[in-house]
This record gives structure tokens, C-alpha cells and sequence, in this order.
């Protein structure tokens, strides 16, 4: 049994109302209530991968259901495993942008020590099963992130396929590395025009 992660974006002045350090428990609980609808078989989802919830709720926080992934968290992995594998190929500029952005969100970063937990908004120590936790403000330098590099993602395609691209597996190849950038964008995006928070679960 893996990793799985669920992603989610919320209101920040919402959060704000209980003190830092149970900002994600006030979040994680309002994800789990049943009246929210989000544990219903045929939950409505819209074409964009969202699960807006009812209930008291529902104008506060979204859930984003990542394609083709099924919940798991190895995707996500995979995909900072093959930004290993092809960064030393990759043009200089690009490299630092991208270690930023998936060392932002799901890569532990070459020495293990990336950091997805804004102490700032949401406490010291974290919570159990929080794979990452971003403040307005880090979602908006996030989002900015994305934009500079989604230009360029292209340019990688050869280095990637020939350095990084497997037979078989999670995020085998170039399309599947930035169709799962790609939803990170359209959650960051969508995060960042509202002004709220982006945190990461694992139940």
C-alpha cells in the first residue's frame, strides 16, 4: 500500500480564523465531514479534475483530482525521480526554475531538504500526513514560476527522452512528465487567483 495524496486549495481568511498550528486540522477536517458529498461514489466533478463540496463549507475549500493517477502519490514521485535523472542536461535557467517549482511542491530536492511547509501561516512542526502546505504568498511565487517555465517545457523533450523516459511505469515519458506539471499549474493558477492557501494531504 502506497503514499496517496490529496490535494486541496482553501480560503486563507477562512483558515485564519483558528490559530496556525490548527489552520491544516481545521482544513483536513472539513475535507473528511460527511455532509460535504466528497465521499460519495458519483461525486460531481467538474471537467477540470475539481470537487467542489457541500455543506456548510462549500465556498471555502476545493479539492483537485489529479488525472490518471488514481489518489497515489507515485506520479508525483516518479516525476521528481525523472527530473533527477534529466536536470544536468537541462539549459541552466530552466533548471533553476524548475528545481523551484517541483522542489516547491513534490521533490525532495537533490539534498532531501525541500521545503513544501509554509511556517509563517500555518505553525512550526507540521502535521502528521502533510505532504505540503503553501500560504498565499508562496502559491502566487509558485504560479509565477510555472508561467516562465511552461514556455520553455518544450525544449526539454529530447534530454528528457533521452536521459529520463522508461518502457514502462508512473511518468514514463515527456507527455506524462508535463501533463502532471501541467494540473500542478492549473491548481496553483486557480489557488493564486483567488488568494488562497495550497496543502497537500496523506491519509
Amino acid at each position: 500500500m502506497g503514499l496517496d495524496i490529496t490535494v486541496l486549495i482553501a480560503d486563507r481568511s477562512w483558515l485564519a480564523q483558528v490559530p496556525s498550528r490548527e489552520r491544516v486540522s481545521r482544513l483536513r477536517d472539513a475535507w473528511s465531514a460527511d455532509e460535504t458529498g466528497l465521499w460519495d461514489y458519483d461525486a460531481p466533478r467538474d471537467e477540470g479534475g475539481w470537487l467542489w463540496p457541500q455543506g456548510p463549507n462549500s465556498a471555502v475549500f476545493a479539492e483537485y483530482d489529479f488525472l490518471h493517477t488514481l489518489g497515489s502519490f507515485k506520479a508525483h514521485f516518479w516525476a521528481g525521480h525523472r527530473w533527477e535523472r534529466v536536470r544536468d542536461h537541462v539549459d541552466p535557467l530552466l533548471r533553476t526554475e524548475l528545481d523551484a517549482l517541483l522542489g516547491g511542491l513534490i521533490w525532495d530536492g537533490l539534498d532531501g531538504e525541500a521545503q513544501r511547509y509554509d511556517t509563517g501561516f500555518f505553525g512550526e512542526g507540521g502535521s502528521y500526513g502533510v505532504l505540503l502546505a503553501r500560504s498565499p504568498e508562496s502559491v502566487r511565487e509558485l504560479a509565477a514560476t510555472w508561467a516562465r517555465v511552461l514556455p520553455h517545457l518544450d525544449g526539454m523533450r529530447g534530454h528528457f527522452t533521452e536521459h529520463a523516459a522508461v518502457p514502462d511505469g508512473w511518468v514514463r515519458d515527456f507527455d506524462a512528465f508535463v501533463d502532471l506539471l501541467t494540473q500542478w499549474g492549473l491548481v496553483l493558477n486557480e489557488a493564486a487567483r483567488r488568494g488562497w492557501c495550497v496543502v497537500g494531504l496523506s491519509e
